[in-house]
């Protein structure tokens, strides 16, 4: 009989860790569960917000800037300058548009390099800029400026060799909508 007790209690022992068990392994799996779905809802939440914020700080502005210039010698030639920077990433570009012609040439950022003039003043920035054209390197542009102002702007053709001066032309009504109005 105290075999049969034993017994007894042993399965009530048993049957209690069986429940005990099959609770706690319940209790789990509808935790996992509430976390799956928690934690399903809370990624939607976070990629959601994500969405939203992450734009902005992402955001960043791309300033332009347009100059028009007309040569110094030889033919009356006319082109607009754009520049565009990107503070943020770290990145800059610009191009060309004769006023002959409707289409921009792309230039691409070669080197800048920096002067001091004199201590109290601004420094001088020389920028090349080379010309990529249907899908060659035909040409540099070298824009020295300090502070607003252009010292100088020069262009080589690549395949003539020959070297343009151009002066910055204050006369032009110029805006990063409408371009060089050259009238």
């Amino acid at each position: 009989m105290s075999s049969n007790i034993g017994s007894f209690v042993g399965n009530v022992g048993g049957w209690k860790k069986w429940r005990i068990m099959r609770f706690r392994n319940a209790a789990l799996i509808g935790i996992n569960a509430f976390n799956r779905t928690d934690s399903e809802g809370f990624v939607k939440k976070l990629f959601l917000v994500l969405l939203l914020v992450l734009p902005l700080a992402a955001h960043s502005e791309v300033s332009t800037q347009v100059r028009c210039f007309h040569s110094l010698e030889g033919k009356n030639i006319n082109f607009e300058f754009r520049t565009y920077y990107d503070v943020a990433a770290k990145w800059s570009g610009a191009s060309v548009r004769y006023s002959k012609s409707k289409k921009a040439i792309t230039l691409v950022h070669h080197r800048t390099e920096e002067y001091v003039m004199t201590e109290s003043g601004p420094y001088e920035f020389t920028t090349t800029w080379v010309e990529v054209s249907d899908g060659a390197v035909t040409g540099q542009y070298v824009i020295a400026t300090q502070g607003a102002r252009v010292n100088s702007m020069r262009y080589t053709n690549y395949k003539s060799g020959k070297q343009y001066s151009f002066d910055e032309d204050f006369s032009i009504e110029a805006s990063p909508e409408t371009g060089c109005q050259w009238g």
